[in-house]
């Protein structure tokens, strides 16, 4: 276990609800707090990286930003689980999505997470890792989607390190990108392996929800309006999901 509070965290383990969900976007965080939960209040603000308890439907829930990128919240998520007691994580964000048949506004359940990153040698294995969901929130999510009818897909998702790319000047089909499409990766994002390799690890549980935000060889994308109507039907889903743990 770590001491409290962390370089990151200034807060202690009866400040957070046994779930957490972490959105990117520290603004997103708060905005969930606010539009979402009942009681909400800032338990952490350090850099800026806001966390906030509230209540959900009479089930406290806690939501707090992992910033961009693996680093970050391989960070956040080792000190929510290793310091503060934190039983689940869930992930809320975005994704660009790849297969033809993933669209733009469309959720995906994230049942494995492949990556481009080295984050899992911190743990010294002899071997490549396969970061996994927790199947009991899995199969959680998939049915509300399904009973609110809500347009999802579960797979497998890549987690990159890279937001720009090199390739930048080569036609999607020519692309990185364009293999993981072949061996059936639903999307793209940048967080997701190491939440899931953090929880597994420290024998936690994790799931990763996005909504696709963009399409990598369709072009198409949404628009910030869209985009803000989109995030309510995930953050509406993963609540839901938080309340039944």
């Amino acid at each position: 276990m770590l001491d409290y509070p962390t370089p990151h965290i200034q807060a202690s383990p009866s400040d957070f609800a046994p779930v957490v969900l972490m959105p990117g976007d520290p603004l997103r965080s708060q905005y969930i707090a606010k539009e979402f939960l009942e009681n909400a209040r800032l338990v952490n603000n350090v850099r800026g990286v806001q966390g906030y308890t509230g209540i959900y439907e009479g089930v406290p829930v806690s939501v707090m930003a992992s910033g961009m990128g693996m680093p970050s919240m391989a960070i956040y998520s080792y000190e929510l689980y290793h310091a503060f007691g934190v039983e689940t994580i869930i992930r809320i964000g975005s994704c660009g999505g790849l297969q033809d048949q993933v669209k733009v506004r469309d959720l995906v359940l994230a049942q494995a997470a492949s990556t481009d990153s080295a984050y899992a040698d911190r743990y010294d294995l002899k071997g490549s890792f396969a970061p996994v969901a927790d199947f009991g929130l899995l199969q959680k999510a998939a049915a509300l989607a399904q009973l609110n009818k809500m347009p999802y897909h579960v797979g497998g998702i890549v987690t990159s390190d890279r937001f720009y790319e090199e390739q930048e000047h080569l036609p999607p089909t020519e692309r990185n990108a364009a293999l993981w499409k072949r061996m059936g990766v639903l999307a793209v994002e940048m967080e997701t392996a190491a939440l899931y390799i953090n929880a597994a690890r420290s024998g936690k549980r994790a799931l990763s929800v996005c909504t696709v935000s963009d399409h990598l060889f369709t072009g198409e994308s949404l628009s910030a309006h869209e985009r803000q109507t989109s995030f309510n039907e995930m953050i509406e889903l993963t609540l839901q999901v938080a309340k039944t743990i």
